[in-house]
């Protein structure tokens, strides 16, 4: 019989007392920084339990896709069929952006919801840092050989006992089914728990949904959060952060890659946000959504179905 550690009873506490609302149709777990990270390690830990004493769990069992959800992703999704049925499928989506968090508190006032957002960089490093000294095993899946090396060396520094069993940086394009199916059989090998996925939106939710499909794993989108931690891009200064103007910031830095993405991604969401506020009204319960109790949100469900590979 398996026993139930205090801490591990903390963990399911957290997780089934979070609200869950919709923003834009797509369900966000109204997390704070502290919570977010002990459900991932939840998930984590539900996942390994169950593989635990089965030979043919990474044949037969799904995981948990977890994404940071900011207002170009929610943008994206609202027109984006595919990356909808991702993300309202997935295990966990978090409010990775303070004008989802806005959105959320605005389009559901009769619920208690935090009012600071769940950071990708920070999600990344309060894991790794829950995480020392444990048994968890974390793979880093996505940017360049010069940037995982970076990012590699930098975990190092920060969590030395903090197991990181496996790297891979796949090529800028979409991989054949035996690329596809080697990076699985490299992740299985490696005995990895969790695997950070920073590909960009929206090709790393699909990645993070493909994996989870494949493996019994925790698969986290993160973003840019591999950059940000390595070095090799500059965040944005904390006050711009907290007044929601990363976004700003990130535009200054690369006006030629990111115009397109903020002046129509943030055009659509505010229209969204709008539409739903004044006609859409309120779209799912506060406190369950697709028919999952609180509870619920706590198991790896996975996606219902196999995402066609990334584009």
């Amino acid at each position: 019989m398996t026993t139930v550690t205090s801490t591990q009873r903390a963990r399911a506490r957290t997780v089934s007392t979070v609200p869950v609302v919709e923003c834009l149709d797509v369900p966000i777990t109204a997390h704070t920084r502290d919570s977010a990270a002990l459900h991932v390690l939840h998930l984590a830990h539900l996942n390994r339990e169950a593989r635990r004493g089965r030979t043919d769990a990474f044949a037969t069992m799904r995981g948990s896709d977890v994404h940071l959800c900011n207002a170009y992703t929610l943008a994206l999704a609202d027109r984006d069929t595919e990356l909808q049925s991702v993300l309202r499928s997935a295990s966990l989506n978090l409010p990775d952006g303070q004008s989802v968090v806005w959105a959320s508190r605005l389009l559901h006032r009769s619920t208690a919801l935090p009012g600071t957002r769940v950071y990708g960089p920070d999600l990344l490093l309060d894991v790794f840092a829950l995480s020392q000294n444990t048994d968890l095993r974390h793979y880093l899946l996505g940017s360049t050989p010069d940037v995982l090396d970076a990012l590699h060396r930098e975990l190092r520094r920060r969590y030395p006992r903090t197991r990181i069993t496996g790297t891979c940086s796949p090529p800028f394009r979409p991989l054949s089914a035996q690329e596809l199916r080697q990076q699985a059989e490299d992740i299985r090998a490696a005995g990895a728990d969790i695997v950070w996925v920073g590909l960009g939106t929206p090709k790393q939710d699909r990645w993070a949904a493909d994996l989870c499909a494949e493996l019994p794993v925790v698969a986290v989108a993160v973003g840019a959060a591999f950059d940000f931690i390595a070095g090799t891009k500059r965040q944005a200064p904390t006050w711009m952060q907290h007044n929601g103007l990363e976004w700003l910031f990130r535009l200054g830095c690369e006006p030629r890659r990111l115009w397109r993405r903020y002046v129509f991604g943030n055009a659509r969401f505010l229209w969204g946000v709008t539409w739903q506020a004044t006609v859409g009204g309120s779209t799912a319960s506060p406190r369950t959504v697709h028919g999952k109790g609180p509870c619920d949100a706590g198991h790896p469900t996975g996606p219902s179905a196999r995402v066609p590979e990334a584009r």
